[in-house]
């Protein structure tokens, strides 16, 4: 009876400290202060956009529906000008403050949907590194030191561009502009207004669309890490086991970013559909200063739209990289490039290397051997394989293996249609010609 007593109290103690292991592992050490989140939680609460208790998610939905909602609609209303002049009249206001808050409400309600329901680590997929290799530890991390900067280059001159514009328009038309008591007072506080809801919804929108990057990132580092199985004596259940691995990460993170990604594209080609119906509507007095500000919104929803279906379509190019790869692995280890024999069955004299051995002359008269630098992919290169396989994997494993491949290709999916090369290029064609079309209506760009 003890002993049974014994075993179950050790069975429950055991259960409640892996429980609690589990649990820890989302947390943030209370220890260790500067941890690899700190620099992104310390954003995400300035940027209050974290909803981790009442009172956070309270102040977080206040200042959204303050800068994205409440502001462009006092500026659209209050500030429409009917009387100004040609030069700081805003006919076109309306589809600009329309396009900014749809996607940046959207891209708000993802984020604070993401870090709410899994946290920042599991979101980020750090909970998933110590199974990964120290090369995509350390180059993950840099990364994520680096996303705060990259997102800065694309927050900071749209920003510079937008306190531009409305310093001159405010300077340049004060009398003409309606005010509430001390004309000087209320510009700048309207304007400083104006730019504080324009930085927000660009922001919360780039953040997103940075994050997202991030996490493709960490997924092509484990593709080019998972290449590295056909360049040394891996066996086919390694292979596979790894493979169903990234293919399940690839899936949780198109279930994830699904709908953002569909909606973001709807909401972006919407809006540059309405830009085009506005301004071919009004095509007299069209100058810079009335449709500046309406190019300047289409071309930062495209650059946000351009980071998701790039890095989507990045990582689904390095995923089906891997069907070449296997395909290649198959050949040299079936050929046996090692021990090529003559037509007489006499061994072929030793070559210092399989380049000199093939060296696989082009039309330009250039030899294999020449550097490819950058121009070549790192995951399915020219390069032979050595035939490790030869002497321990048969040739129905690996041709088993290498019809798995062929038939089960990983990306990035939108509710079943895969994010590749083709989807990218028609997509890129058709916001480009609207763009185009936009930027020659507005600022006279051919």
């Amino acid at each position: 009876m003890n002993d049974t007593t014994t075993t179950a109290t050790a069975t429950t103690a055991t259960a409640s400290t892996a429980l609690l292991d589990r649990r820890g592992k989302y947390n943030r050490s209370v220890s260790n202060l500067n941890d690899e989140f700190h620099t992104f939680r310390s954003y995400i609460r300035w940027m209050c956009v974290d909803q981790s208790n009442p009172f956070t998610a309270a102040l977080s939905w206040s200042l959204f529906l303050l800068l994205a909602v409440a502001v462009p609609a006092a500026s659209h209303f209050l500030l429409a000008c009917p009387d100004c002049d040609a030069r700081h009249s805003r006919p076109y206001d309306a589809v600009v403050q329309l396009s900014l808050t749809s996607v940046s409400a959207l891209s708000f309600l993802c984020l604070a949907v993401f870090v709410r329901k899994y946290g920042l680590r599991r979101f980020l997929f750090f909970d998933k590194l110590c199974d990964e290799s120290e090369t995509v530890r350390t180059n993950y991390m840099a990364q994520h030191n680096r996303s705060l900067k990259i997102l800065s280059v694309f927050v900071g001159p749209c920003f510079v561009a937008e306190c531009a514009y409305k310093i001159w328009w405010y300077t340049s038309g004060a009398p003409q502009i309606p005010f509430l008591g001390n004309v000087y007072v209320s510009d700048a506080v309207a304007c400083i207004l104006e730019l504080w809801s324009w930085l927000y919804r660009t922001t919360v929108i780039f953040l997103v669309c940075v994050l997202f990057r991030l996490i493709c990132h960490l997924q092509i580092l484990r593709l080019c890490d998972f290449a590295r199985f056909f360049h040394v004596d891996s066996d086919v259940a390694s292979v596979m086991s790894e493979h169903l691995r990234i293919r399940r990460h690839l899936r949780i993170i198109s279930h994830r970013f699904r709908a953002f990604i569909l909606l973001a594209l709807v909401l972006v080609t919407g809006s540059q559909f309405a830009c085009l119906l506005v301004t071919t509507k009004h095509t007299k007095d069209m100058n810079i200063y009335k449709t500046g500000e309406l190019a300047l919104c289409s071309v930062t929803l495209l650059s946000a739209l351009c980071i998701l279906l790039r890095s989507a379509t990045k990582i689904t190019h390095k995923a089906q990289a891997i069907t070449g790869l296997a395909a290649k692995w198959h050949v040299c280890a079936t050929l046996d490039f090692d021990g090529v024999l003559t037509e007489g069955g006499t061994p072929t004299a030793p070559q210092s290397s399989h380049e000199t051995m093939f060296p696989n002359v082009g039309t330009d008269g250039e030899s294999e051997t020449d550097e490819a630098g950058d121009e070549e992919d790192e995951i399915d290169t020219t390069k032979l394989i050595p035939s490790y396989a030869y002497s321990t994997i048969s040739y129905q494993k690996r041709q088993a293996l290498v019809k798995y491949f062929e038939n089960n290709r990983a990306g990035i999916t939108v509710y079943g249609f895969m994010l590749d090369r083709s989807t990218l290029n028609t997509i890129f064609g058709i916001e480009l010609s609207l763009v185009l079309w936009l930027l020659g209506k507005t600022i006279g760009f051919s």
